[in-house]
């Protein structure tokens, strides 16, 4: 199998991916971007080591939680929203990336 080259863009957006959803595993989120389990932990490693050894999604600074429940709630909103975008823009600059290596 070749190796593949990514675009830096493209690996930042998947780092920031899995930094994004706390849950996720990094074997959930390489699947979904078709990239191999091992180089997207590699990406992540790399931006722990730039960012000065932070450790995995969990480490993102805390924030005060808003006071009432409605409050409560469009922060959680807001929150699902900007990783939705997040996962849609990634996903077109994956397909545009793809779409550009098809030699039909």
């Amino acid at each position: 199998m070749a190796n593949k080259h990514y675009p830096a863009e493209f690996k930042a957006d998947a780092v920031a991916l899995y930094r994004s959803r706390p849950g996720a595993t990094i074997a959930q989120i390489a699947d979904d971007l078709g990239v191999n389990r091992e180089t997207l932990r590699s990406w992540v490693r790399a931006d722990d080591q730039r960012r000065g050894g932070s450790a995995g999604p969990a480490s993102s600074a805390v924030k005060p939680q808003p006071a009432g429940p409605v409050e409560k709630e469009n922060a959680e909103l807001r929150r699902r929203i900007r990783e939705l975008e997040e996962e849609r823009d990634i996903l077109r600059k994956a397909a545009r990336y793809f779409a550009g290596e098809t030699r039909w």
